[in-house]
C-alpha cells in the first residue's frame, strides 16, 4: 500500500528475524536524527516509541507539490541509511528491518487516541520498564514537556483536549480492544 498525502497511518517496524535494531543508546538518538531529516519533512508526527527490535510511529503525510519521489520510498531510504549505519559499526551484514515496513491508515479519531496511547504504553507492555512514563525513547515525555522536539505537541494535545486529558487518557487503562484488529500484536 502507498502511502497517500493528507492521510494518517500507523508506522512500524522491527527487526529482521526478530533481531535488535537499537544495540546502545546513540543508536536511539542517531535513528531519531535519521528520521528528522528524511521522514520529519514529508510526515507530521504525533507519538513514537523506540524498543529494542521494534518501532511505532503515528503520523500524517504532509501535502507535498514535488511527487517527483513517493512517500514509501523515501521511508525506504530512511530505513536503508540508518541499516548501512549500523552494519558498518558494528560489522553486520544483511537486512537489518523487516520488508515490508508496517504501515496502517487511522481512520477515525478514536483509533488515533487509542493508537498514541498503544505506542506510549509499548515499553510497561514489553517489560522494558514498570511505568510507560518514565521511558526515554518514547515520545510521551516530550509532549508533556517544553523542550523543543519535532513531534506535533500541540497538535496532540488539542486532539486530547489538552494536557490534563491527555495524561487521564494515558493513565486509565481501557481495553484497546477496539483496535487490537488494527495493531499486529506479535511485534
Amino acid at each position: 500500500m502507498e502511502l497517500e498525502q493528507g492521510k494518517y497511518y500507523h508506522i512500524y517496524n522491527r527487526g529482521n528475524n526478530r533481531e535488535n535494531l537499537f544495540y546502545e543508546k546513540r543508536n536511539y538518538d542517531y535513528f531519531l536524527g535519521k528520521y528528522i531529516k528524511h521522514i520529519v519533512p514529508i510526515a507530521e508526527t504525533f507519538a513514537y516509541c523506540l524498543l529494542k527490535n521494534h518501532f511505532h510511529f503515528s503520523v500524517r503525510i504532509r501535502e507535498r507539490l514535488d511527487k517527483s519521489n513517493s512517500v514509501s520510498n523515501e521511508f525506504k531510504n530512511f530505513f536503508i541509511s540508518y541499516a548501512k549505519a549500523v552494519n558498518n559499526a558494528y560489522g553486520r551484514t544483511g537486512a537489518l528491518f523487516q520488508r515490508p515496513f508496517g504501515r496502517r491508515e487511522v481512520t477515525s479519531d478514536g483509533y488515533f487516541a487509542r493508537l498514541v496511547r498503544y505506542i506510549h504504553l509499548n515499553p510497561q507492555k514489553h517489560g522494558f520498564v514498570k511505568d510507560f512514563r518514565t521511558y526515554a525513547y518514547s515520545s510521551y515525555p516530550l509532549i508533556l514537556s517544553d523542550q523543543p522536539c519535532f513531534v506535533e505537541r500541540d497538535k496532540v494535545l488539542e486532539w486530547f483536549g489538552g494536557k490534563n486529558a491527555f495524561i487521564e487518557f494515558h493513565t486509565n487503562m481501557t481495553d484497546d480492544q477496539a483496535i487490537a484488529g488494527l495493531i499486529d500484536e506479535d511485534e
